[in-house]
Formats: structure tokens, sequence, C-alpha cells
């Protein structure tokens, strides 16, 4: 019984530390491939419900969270060395805000869904992907576009603003899905 507590805790541990090669997709999904935690499986799913390439919803995640499943923003701090608020209320895998979330869960019925639950997360990008094509006419393929309007919002993507970090986190999530995009051709049978 013993044994059997630990080798159980051994593999919960495993499910939440980050990928060791996360710059490649194939090696993500083979270090990720548990009968409980299949991101491949969990991937190509949000994929087949929504369109988004499998390249772009991973590159998204590289880019938002490096693929932590806790991921939060840095606190802010007060008299320049206290710790204090956090910039905004965004977390896990996805860096959804509270509101965001909240609404995905109640648009979707996925009352369940948590940010740091890598399924949950891939499928929430999948989703707001989606609506950035719905509302804004992005092409599901259009990783630095989309990159945007998940960044800045439906209605800040479409004012035209943009900032210029989320022009470099739009650039770096667009060559990471090209990238994602050439292994996932390469990767062998699955």
């Amino acid at each position: 019984m013993r044994c059997v507590l630990i080798v159980v805790l051994l593999l919960l541990a495993g499910c939440a530390s980050v990928p060791k090669q996360t710059q490649n997709a194939c090696a993500i999904f083979e270090q990720r491939d548990g009968l409980f935690e299949n991101w491949r499986r969990a991937a190509y799913s949000a994929e087949r419900e929504y369109g988004v390439p499998v390249a772009v919803l991973m590159a998204t995640i590289y880019t938002e969270s490096g693929f932590r499943h806790n991921a939060r923003p840095p606190r802010t701090k007060l008299l320049g060395f206290i710790p204090w608020k956090r910039q905004s209320s965004a977390l896990g895998y996805s860096q959804a805000l509270d509101g965001t979330w909240a609404s995905y869960k109640r648009v979707t019925g996925r009352w369940m869904a948590k940010r740091t639950d890598f399924k949950d997360a891939i499928r929430f990008i999948a989703w707001y992907h989606a609506e950035s094509n719905r509302k804004n006419g992005i092409a599901l393929n259009d990783t630095y576009r989309l990159y945007i309007a998940y960044y800045h919002g439906h209605s800040g993507y479409s004012r035209g603003n943009w900032s210029a970090t989320s022009k470099a986190g739009a650039k770096r999530a667009a060559n990471i899905a090209s990238n994602y995009s050439r292994q996932l051709k390469n990767c062998g049978s699955w």
C-alpha cells in the first residue's frame, strides 16, 4: 500500500513540472503522454473543436506561461522593496484573467474548468482564438494577430494601438508556432 501511494505521488508531481524541452513540440508531447495527463490528445481535441492549429495553441502557452501550470504575473513593490499586489489576475498555462475565465466558463458551460489544468487551458485558448476570428476576422493560423488580440483583448485589438510588449510577444509566438508546426509534421507516428 505504501509503495502504491509513493508511485501515485511521484506521478502527480511529474504532472506539475515544466517539460524539459519546450522548444520542441514533439518532445513536449512525449514528456506529457500519460494516461490522465495527455497533452497531445488535449491539444488535438481543442484543434478539432475550434479549428485553431495545435502549433498556434502551443505557441500561445509557450509565450504566456512557459508551460508553467501556476504561472502568475510578478508582484509590484511597495516602497520599492516590499512585495505587494500582482499586476493582474492572470493565472495558469493560459494566463487568463479572472473575468475572461469566468466568461469562458459561462459561455461554454465548462463550470469545472481550471486555469492550472493543461486540458482546460488549451481549450480556453482555442476558444479565445476562435472568438478573435469571429469578432475581428483574424485567420485561425495567423499566430501574430491572434496573439495581439489575446494580449489586448478583442476591443483592444480592434482599436489598433498595440504595445511594443505585445508586438514582441506576438513575434515570439509566431516564430515558435512556425517551429512547432514544422516539428509536428515530423514527429513520427502517434
